[in-house]
């Protein structure tokens, strides 16, 4: 099924200050942000950004400090207006909308979690989550059961009554979260939420969030200056530079194995790319298969032909096991006789989960489908240079 878009943004520029037609000029010329803060006093936080945002996508925007991805995350909400470009959500163009469209669609598509949570101290956990509703005039009865549902998506059943600043941050940044996805949101805003924890909460909040989002589907834009916390949990990445460009949108696993330039090189010299890089990314064709019908001859015949010492048996594409050349001595009988069972993998599974698999075995490592279809192998060369960047193959027991 083709992926709808949900958000797309397109030419878009945010420029501060006085001049910003002859920013955006200067801009267009490639000079530098410097530059055009020297000769126009305006600042260009964002230059010339396009992507798309698919639905039930978890799309990251990352950089460092200065990089303008908060500014970008608010203006696809219009919290900030964009000075040049379109961001159309749902097919709308948001530009266009009036006061009170822009207000309905901030209430209705928008839910927002921020870096600090927002939460009210002199209400309660259930009134800080009720408040979302309230404002959408949601009372009574029903913003009670509402938000007492989105308390229990995030594991706080039983806090109800407690005031927030008796909570940890961790269980705080759940109340902000249950008070978003209180409101049913179909695209969630999320500005840097875990960046204030501790790294083990931060990880457990990944976690919940990855959950949450296998449970709901919702489409959810991040905001983060980690990329090791970008690469966990994003579907894409788009990376801001220091001019406010944005220099690659990919999956996290090409941005690994392919950044686009020496600024994203910057970023993931310490990145553990084993345990990020998924085999979908790096697997081949199988090189030999052949149906388990088939004679031992004709698997001989097969071998040869793809210059190969493996072959994969398969029933109706279903992978049933490998048959090794020299193993072969009677060419006239089945190839079943000669097969040997073979431990798969999921085309998700990360390059280091596969180690194991790497160490023992010397024959390339067969990739397999839910319905156990063959659809890729993986040779040993194609992932040692990646294993031993971190030592990962020395270590392995």
């Amino acid at each position: 099924m083709a992926e709808r878009t949900k958000v797309a943004v397109n030419d878009l520029y945010k420029i501060f200050g006085y001049q910003p037609k002859k920013a955006y000029q200067l801009a267009a010329e490639e000079f530098s942000k410097a530059e055009i803060k020297q000769h126009t006093g305006s600042v260009v936080a964002l230059r010339n950004i396009s992507f798309n945002v698919n639905e039930g996508e978890i799309f990251v925007i990352m950089g460092l400090s200065g990089s303008g991805k908060s500014t970008l995350l608010r203006c696809i909400n219009r919290l900030k207006s964009a000075t040049y470009g379109s961001i159309e959500v749902n097919q709308k163009d948001i530009m266009t909308l009036t006061s009170q469209e822009l207000i309905e669609l901030r209430r209705n598509v928008f839910g927002m979690v921020f870096q600090h949570f927002g939460l009210l101290p002199h209400r309660t956990v259930l009134d800080n989550v009720r408040f979302g509703l309230e404002i959408n005039k949601v009372q009574g009865e029903e913003a009670n059961n509402r938000a007492q549902k989105a308390l229990e998506r995030v594991g706080l059943s039983g806090w109800e009554g407690s005031k927030v600043d008796e909570l940890s941050g961790g269980m705080q940044q759940r109340v902000g979260l249950a008070r978003a996805l209180a409101i049913d949101p179909e695209i969630l805003l999320m500005d840097e939420p875990f960046s204030a924890l501790d790294p083990l909460i931060r990880t457990q909040m990944q976690d919940e969030l990855l959950r949450l989002h296998q449970e709901m589907q919702k489409t959810i834009l991040f905001v983060t200056h980690d990329l090791n916390e970008a690469v966990r949990i994003g579907d894409r990445i788009g990376i801001l530079d220091s001019e406010g460009t944005m220099v690659q949108v990919d999956t996290p696993e090409q941005i690994l194995l392919n950044p686009a330039n020496s600024y994203v090189e910057s970023f993931i010299g310490d990145v553990d790319k084993p345990a990020v890089i998924r085999i979908e990314s790096i697997m081949k064709h199988p090189s030999c298969t052949i149906e388990q019908s088939a004679t031992a001859s004709q698997a001989h015949s097969a071998m040869q032909q793809n210059n190969t010492h493996f072959c994969f048996i398969t029933d109706n594409g279903k992978l049933q096991g490998i048959v090794r050349f020299e193993d072969i001595a009677n060419l006239d009988v089945r190839i079943t006789d000669y097969m040997h069972k073979v431990t798969s993998v999921d085309p998700l599974t990360t390059i280091k989960e596969c180690v194991p698999f790497i160490i023992k075995h010397h024959h390339p490592m067969p990739v397999t489908n839910r319905e156990k279809e063959l659809v890729g192998e993986v040779q040993q060369d194609q992932v040692l240079q990646l294993l031993e960047e971190k030592g990962v193959a020395a270590n392995a027991e």
